[in-house]
């Protein structure tokens, strides 16, 4: 699997460059010259990693950082701006590596490969869909990175729609997959906590009720 990772750089030797070794590492790299056009290329979707020179034309780097977060995109730094409270400002609104400029190439292929490697084991804790990232090893929801309170019913039901999207499942269905087989509720009881999901994390769009048979949570 070949990773693509955004490069938001204004400066075209740099950003050649540093694409020349991305490429030839077996990164698909596309460049963006000025902060609008990294929004745009963003808004399409796809990144695994984002490489940001935070001095940009446009939309600045601390503003497509928080375009990132949203997108569940990681964040190098790769900037001038070089002093400790650079770095410390960078990493503590979120980005995942802080990288000053003038950089050896190679530290910068590390790091890349560091993030990339993190962010495959975090895809593997977490189960995302729009918004709302779920954290399956700490049993936690986040909207907009916004601790979520579920119930531990709700959590179940959320978790198990999500490791099982475009599936239609009937209500008696979820009731033995998630409440278990002995219990003996109604099955208005999926309804409820369907509702709850909906509502409380805005999945009205992705939690699709099929007619006379039940819910399927949608995904592209």
């Amino acid at each position: 699997m070949a990773y693509s990772i955004l490069l938001a750089e204004d400066d075209p030797s740099i950003a050649e460059l540093l694409q020349l070794a991305l490429t030839a590492s077996g990164y698909h790299c596309k460049i963006a010259g000025d902060g609008h056009i990294a929004k745009q290329l963003l808004g399409d979707g796809g990144y695994d990693l984002a490489l940001l020179d935070i001095m940009l034309p446009g939309l600045d780097g601390y503003q497509l950082l928080d375009i990132c977060k949203e997108k569940h995109v990681p964040v190098i730094f790769v900037t001038a701006k070089a002093s400790v409270l650079d770095k410390v400002h960078g990493l503590r609104l979120g980005a995942e590596d802080y990288i000053a400029k003038p950089f050896e190439l190679l530290e910068v292929l590390a790091r890349v490969e560091v993030a990339l490697r993190r962010r495959v084991q975090e895809t593997e804790e977490m189960l995302l869909i729009g918004d709302v990232k779920v954290d399956c090893v700490g049993r936690k929801v986040y909207k907009a990175n916004e601790l979520i309170t579920l119930t531990p019913k709700e959590y179940e039901l959320l978790a198990f729609l999500l490791q099982n999207p475009n599936i239609a499942f009937s209500r008696e269905s979820l009731l033995s997959q998630v409440w278990g087989f002995d219990f003996y509720g109604s099955t208005r009881t999926v309804d409820t906590h369907i509702l709850n999901l909906r509502t409380k994390l805005g999945l009205s769009s992705y939690i699709q009720t099929v007619h006379k048979v039940g819910y399927r949570l949608e995904l592209a």
